[in-house]
């Protein structure tokens, strides 16, 4: 099973960026804690604050992969040209959110991927990455 965490702008700066938010744990720290939690899943990693690479990204690894879950960050709300990538490739998506966006700023409220993806998971902190992998795992049955 080759999973993808994919995670869009900002993101680099979890631990540091609005830890009432995001809370005070690294995404390098966490995804160390995944690979331990998954030993037997291929899980690899990729942020971007670009989204063309975003993008690329999810090209690269779209007909390989089993699965991707993406944190597009703002990207989540203006993004047309992510929600096509994720629908012009076979690897199911699996929107993910450590924060409720619901419960955010307005703007935040609307979700340009969601349709283009399998399922969303959001407001659940870093677990949502955890679900999402799970989710992968127990689909492939």
């Amino acid at each position: 099973m080759k999973v993808l965490i994919l995670n869009g702008p900002n993101l680099n700066l979890l631990g540091k960026r609005e830890p009432d938010v995001y809370g005070s744990t690294s995404f390098e720290t966490y995804f160390t804690r995944l690979q331990q939690l998954y030993p037997n899943c291929d899980l690899s990693y990729f942020q971007s604050n670009h989204e063309g690479e975003i993008i690329d990204k999810i090209h690269e690894v779209g007909f390989s992969y089993d699965g991707i879950a993406l944190n597009a960050g703002a990207y989540t709300h203006t993004s047309v040209a992510i929600h096509d990538a994720i629908k012009a490739v076979k690897t199911p998506v699996i929107e993910v959110h450590i924060s409720n966006i619901h419960t955010r700023e307005e703007f935040r409220h609307k979700s340009m991927i969601a349709a283009a993806c399998q399922g969303s998971i959001i407001g659940l902190g870093l677990l949502s990455y955890e679900l999402a992998i799970d989710y992968f795992l127990k689909a492939e049955k």
